[in-house]
C-alpha cells in the first residue's frame, strides 16, 4: 500500500436511512461519503484498493453527528479469525481458571477460534447480556488486523503487505460457556458479543503497530492497558500461521487477543451486568463505547 494516496480512516455508517461508507476527515468532524453500493461497504473499497490503488469517488460531504456510526464490517464476508491467550500476564491472570489444563503450552503455537459474522455490532451498540444461558459475561479488548490483499502461505517477511488495516473488536465471551464447552465457538459467538469499530485505520497510517496502545475502561475505571508490542505471537506470525492452512481473503479480520485486566481476573471475578459501559480505544482508531443491557 506504498506510494497510495492516504485513506485513513473508512467507516460504515447510516445516513438518511441509507447504509453508506465513507472516509473519516482527520479531525474526525465529517464523513466522505463514497458512490459505492452500500450493500458492498468497506469490503467494496478494500477490494477496490487492492486492484486498483483508489478510491471510490465522493459524492458529498456530511458531519460525523448527523450519521450513525456501523461497525465497519457491519456482515464480516466469513467467520472472524480470532487468537486467544496472546499476552504473557494476560494467560497469567487466567492460569487458575481458562487456562488450568493447558497452562505449559503458552508459547508454543497460537490458540486460534472464530467469532461468527451475526454477533458483529457496531459503536454505541448494546452488548445484550443472555442471563437465561450465562451471568459471567466478560470483556475482551483487541486490535483487529483487516485483510487487504489476500493469500494462501504467506511468508512471516512479507505478511505486513497484506494487512488493509486496524480496527478494535470487544471479544466479549460468557465465561461459564467457554468452560463447559471446552471449545470457544458458543460462548464467543453469541448475538451482540463483537462490537467492532468505529473504523478502519489504514496500515499506511501505521508505520510500526507494535506501538499501538490499547485501553480499556469499565465505568470510567481503567482495566486494560498494553502496548500491542507485547504480543506473544507478533502480527506477521499470526498471518503465517492462518494462511499456511486458510487462504486468507480481503476483508478478513484477525483479534489478535486481549491484554491483561479482563473480569475473571479479578479476585473475585467482576463480570459485565446491566447498565455497565464498556471503552476501548486505540489512538488513530478512535474510541469503540458500548453500553451493556
Amino acid at each position: 500500500m506504498q506510494n497510495r494516496e492516504s485513506v485513513l480512516r473508512i467507516a460504515s455508517l447510516l445516513h438518511e436511512g441509507r447504509q453508506r461508507v465513507g472516509r473519516v476527515s482527520a479531525k474526525g468532524l465529517h464523513v466522505d461519503l463514497f458512490d459505492l453500493d452500500g450493500a458492498r461497504g468497506a469490503l467494496g473499497v478494500i477490494e477496490g484498493w487492492v486492484a486498483d490503488g483508489v478510491l471510490p469517488p465522493s459524492t458529498r460531504r456530511v458531519a460525523l453527528a448527523d450519521v450513525t456510526l456501523l461497525a465497519p464490517l457491519p456482515v464480516p464476508r466469513r467467520n472472524l479469525f480470532c487468537v486467544g491467550r496472546n499476552y504473557h500476564a494476560h494467560a497469567s491472570e487466567l492460569r487458575g481458571s481458562v487456562f488450568k489444563d493447558n497452562a505449559a503450552i503458552v508459547d508454543s503455537w497460537p490458540i486460534v477460534f472464530t467469532k461468527v459474522p451475526d454477533c458483529v455490532v457496531g459503536p454505541a451498540a448494546a452488548v445484550v447480556l443472555p442471563l437465561s444461558v450465562s451471568t459471567q459475561i466478560d470483556y475482551e479488548a483487541e486490535l483487529a488486523v483487516v485483510i487487504g490483499k489476500g493469500g494462501r502461505n504467506i511468508a512471516r517477511n512479507n505478511a505486513m503487505a497484506h494487512v488493509f488495516g486496524y480496527t478494535i473488536v470487544n471479544d466479549v465471551t460468557a465465561r461459564s460457556l467457554q468452560h463447559k464447552h471446552r471449545q470457544w465457538v458458543l460462548g464467543k459467538g453469541i448475538d451482540s458479543f463483537c462490537p467492532m469499530g468505529p473504523a478502519i485505520l489504514t496500515a499506511d497510517e501505521v508505520p510500526d503497530p507494535t506501538k499501538l496502545r490499547l485501553t480499556t475502561h469499565v465505568n470510567g475505571e481503567k482495566r486494560q492497558d498494553v502496548l500491542v508490542a507485547a504480543l506473544i505471537f507478533d502480527i506477521p506470525t499470526l498471518i503465517e500461521c492462518i494462511s499456511t492452512y486458510i487462504t486468507l481473503e480481503p476483508g478478513d479480520v484477525i483479534a489478535t487477543g486481549t491484554p491483561v485486566g479482563v473480569g475473571i481476573g479479578f479476585k473475585p471475578p467482576v463480570f459485565l451486568k446491566k447498565g455497565d459501559v464498556v471503552r476501548v480505544e486505540v489512538a488513530g482508531i478512535g474510541v469503540l463505547e458500548n453500553p451493556v443491557a
